[in-house]
């Protein structure tokens, strides 16, 4: 994700984030370790983790399957959405396992997170084999930028109608209107952009939190 949000100025930011968040300790805690680490900046915002969880909250979600977890911040931030008996299933290569259970843990929501360490499109086959589709109801993808149409489209047959995705790092730091850069990374969030844009399987908004931020709502039918 980002630390902070795109193209906001730093005093409007910080009374966003006094007003409009309402990180928990263990949250903050986790903040400050992340930032502590060699590759910080794939840590959310804490502005964009408390929208992902206002949006959990919002549909009512009881299942939610995230793609890429990182440090666990943003897979807390859902968590805290969910009721007690919710679950979390949340997947990555390479995350910092210990520092997030110690979090989840903190914040008495680690047995409704369930981390699965693996390539994301296996687990998220897996979950559709066991006849889990149409199931969840709210999904986050911020993991490897040329899988976004595969994690995207399996979390779209995952979530039942009027679920949301949001995807982040859609902005991918102004990139995206750069026509020299050429990155593998660039053209697979421009390609993956036009066509959300185009899907009339969602309703779509585009945000400019984090490092850009696209919500996606399953239409019924």
């Amino acid at each position: 994700m980002s630390r902070s949000s795109y193209l906001t100025e730093d005093r409007i930011l910080d009374y966003m984030v006094g007003h409009g968040t309402a990180e928990t300790k263990p949250q903050r805690d986790l903040r400050a370790a992340t930032d502590r680490l060699p590759n910080s900046g794939m840590r959310s915002s804490p502005e964009a983790a408390q929208l992902l969880r206002f949006l959990a909250e919002a549909v009512g979600a009881r299942r939610a399957v995230e793609v890429g977890t990182f440090t666990g911040y943003s897979a807390l931030a859902i968590a805290l959405a969910l009721p007690k008996d919710g679950k979390l299933i949340t997947c990555d290569t390479d995350a910092r396992v210990e520092l997030a259970r110690k979090a989840w843990e903190a914040a008495g929501v680690a047995d409704r997170i369930e981390l699965k360490v693996g390539p994301a499109v296996a687990t998220l086959d897996a979950l559709i084999a066991a006849g889990q589709a149409g199931t969840f109801d709210f999904a986050f993808i911020d993991a490897d930028k040329p899988n976004y149409r595969n994690y995207y489209e399996r979390c779209l047959t995952l979530l039942r109608p009027r679920g949301i995705i949001a995807v982040d790092n859609v902005l991918w730091g102004g990139s995206v209107i750069e026509s020299g850069d050429r990155s593998e990374s660039t053209r697979a969030i421009k390609a993956f952009n036009d066509a959300v844009a185009k899907d009339d399987r969602v309703t779509t908004t585009m945000l400019s939190v984090g490092d850009g931020l696209t919500l996606a709502c399953k239409r019924p039918g």
